[in-house]
């Protein structure tokens, strides 16, 4: 049986990378499935990737706004009925830069996408889910979201904040059957990944890579699909007891 037969899922930052790998399996697991993203061009490419299915819907938000986000979940739940998962995927990566270098608008910019972001959909969606008297949050944070690291600081703030977030939430809801769970992944190939190896060291992204990929114990990347699988259980009622929970998929970094 489809591991997520008759379910909603709602997936921000779902035009590329981890957001678009993990809704292809959502959807070869009978979800239906909502895509938000910043363009309108990304969704639709996104869609023609996934083949166009009859069970998709994308939306094109800014998950900073407080009206986009209001609006994403209306339509889902216009379309769908209902929201039984929701992925709180959409981030950003800012300026690679010593903390003192940094500026503060690009600190805000970071904040507003990946807390500011997160926190909007959980206001807009915790109380669809409650409602239900079910649902699964995924938060996407980061090895990041777990400890430091130069010359990324509001990043790894930001990535901390989700932790806080996914925490306060999963207490606050435990007793209506939503469960809230973080997802922390090491260097993924994916976008994200290539401009922070050029913000590293310009020009040399690829030695970047490598070398950064040295310091994982299993010597590699993580692949989009590596962290879909992750997210697919934590969607799924195969995770039916867990609840405000981190969970690396990093090739053991956390261990060190």
């Amino acid at each position: 049986m489809k591991r997520l037969k008759d379910k909603v899922a709602l997936i921000t930052g779902g035009a590329a990378g981890i957001g678009l790998e993990t809704a292809r399996l959502f959807l070869s697991e009978g979800a239906r499935v909502t895509l938000v993203d910043l363009h309108d061009d990304d969704l639709s490419d996104a869609a023609r990737d996934l083949g166009s299915p009859d069970d998709l819907l994308t939306i094109a938000a800014d998950v900073s706004s407080v009206e986009d986000c209001k609006r994403y979940v209306a339509q889902t739940l216009e379309t769908f009925g209902r929201i039984d998962v929701f992925l709180n995927n959409a981030g950003i990566e800012g300026k690679v830069a010593p903390l003192a270098d940094q500026k503060i608008e690009d600190f805000d910019r970071v904040m507003a996408v990946n807390v500011r972001g997160a926190f909007l959909g959980l206001q807009h969606v915790l109380p669809v889910m409650t409602g239900q008297k079910c649902g699964s949050v995924i938060n996407m944070s980061s090895i990041a979201g777990l400890k430091g690291s130069p010359n990324v600081a509001p990043y790894i703030t930001s990535k901390h904040a989700v932790v806080g977030l996914t925490r306060a939430a999963a207490i606050e809801d435990a007793r209506h059957n939503v469960r809230v769970n973080s997802v922390h992944p090491s260097p993924v190939n994916t976008r994200m990944m290539r401009s922070l190896e050029e913000g590293f060291n310009p020009g040399h992204g690829e030695e970047v890579k490598q070398q950064l990929a040295g310091t994982i114990p299993l010597g590699r990347y993580g692949e989009s699909l590596d962290i879909a699988n992750l997210v697919l259980f934590l969607a799924s009622d195969d995770s039916a007891f867990i609840t405000g929970a981190q969970y690396p998929v990093d090739g053991g970094m956390a261990a060190g």
